[in-house]
């Protein structure tokens, strides 16, 4: 697997007060238009929340931006509920004549610095969103009692099917709290409610690694594949932390995985001024117009933007 860099594709202006520290990270995308690619993110307002909006992408020349919407598409919370300081677009899915975007809700705690759920939007238009519930759809359990973030939501075999972060533990970092998460596995009748067993599906490597995040499964000739990002907490044999990196695992049933690490065929730039010198992470994976297609964030978690790359076939 080799994938080829097309370059940076978009980071806000700034100049709103929704996106005004920037960032485009996270993004999904809805493909069910005939000349557009619909990319939904999330920036950073002045107060360093996420707010969602999105983008359209030339279907024919994806470089080409169409259209930058002008507004975020769903408020915050109310305060007290889970999404009350952050809204993050985690997964669009066609459901029949509805637009589902299942998105990362923030909120604040006292003894760590964020707590993550799973929310649920629907559109007719894909511009004009509305909360399904103004609760989680996804959150903690007698079993999983830390927080769920990013996640891929498939609709397969006659089920849905959710590959998500879960959070297993937090670690102290100096005087700040570092969180620890992987993959776990849960199926659905309807999308909504989830039947969660605690099937692990992409554990830690090892334990250093302390970050696994941002699933994107597709499905090719029966072979489930995904890819993910990891980081490592922070080293103290080094007393230093290893920024994210994309991976890629293969599984025949969707739920037992072998990670395959360095299949991946992406790493981060060798210019040093370049957009994802440092670090690259949340993968999307799309196929468009017979070719598969990566988004991906780069520095300081898409703080620099998006961007994407295009696999080279064989």
């Amino acid at each position: 697997m080799r994938w080829n860099k097309q370059g940076l594709l978009f980071c806000p202006d700034g100049l709103s007060e929704w996106n005004q520290k920037k960032y485009a990270h996270v993004v999904c995308a809805d493909t069910n238009y005939p000349d557009r690619i619909r990319l939904y993110y999330s920036a950073r307002d002045s107060k360093g929340r996420c707010q969602a909006s999105f983008i359209d992408l030339d279907s024919n020349n994806l470089s080409n931006i169409l259209y930058v919407h002008p507004e975020t598409i769903l408020t915050l919370g109310a305060p007290g509920t889970f999404d009350d300081c952050g809204i993050m677009p985690t997964w669009f899915l066609q459901n029949g004549e509805e637009k589902w975007l299942y998105y990362i809700g923030w909120t604040v705690r006292n003894t760590i610095p964020y707590h993550n759920a799973l929310g649920l939007a629907s559109s007719t238009d894909g511009i004009h969103y509305t909360k399904k519930f103004q609760g989680p759809i996804i959150s903690t359990t007698a079993t999983e009692p830390f927080f769920n973030g990013s996640a891929c939501f498939l609709y397969d075999q006659g089920k849905y099917k959710v590959w998500y972060l879960n959070c297993t533990h937090w670690l102290p970092d100096g005087n700040l709290m570092e969180p620890c998460y992987h993959i776990k596995y849960a199926e659905s009748t309807d999308g909504i409610n989830w039947d969660r067993k605690g099937q692990v599906a992409i554990d830690y490597r090892d334990e250093v690694e302390g970050g696994i995040s941002r699933p994107t499964v597709l499905i090719e000739n029966g072979i489930y594949k995904m890819w993910f990002s990891a980081r490592a907490c922070t080293d103290y044999r080094t007393n230093r932390s290893r920024s994210y990196r994309i991976y890629f695992a293969e599984s025949m049933d969707g739920i037992h995985w072998k990670r395959q690490d360095d299949l991946a065929g992406i790493d981060v730039s060798d210019n040093e001024q370049d957009w994802d010198y440092e670090m690259i992470e949340y993968p999307l994976v799309i196929r468009h117009q017979e070719k598969t297609i990566l988004f991906y964030n780069g520095n300081h978690f898409g703080q620099s933007g998006v961007g994407y790359a295009i696999l080279e076939e064989k």
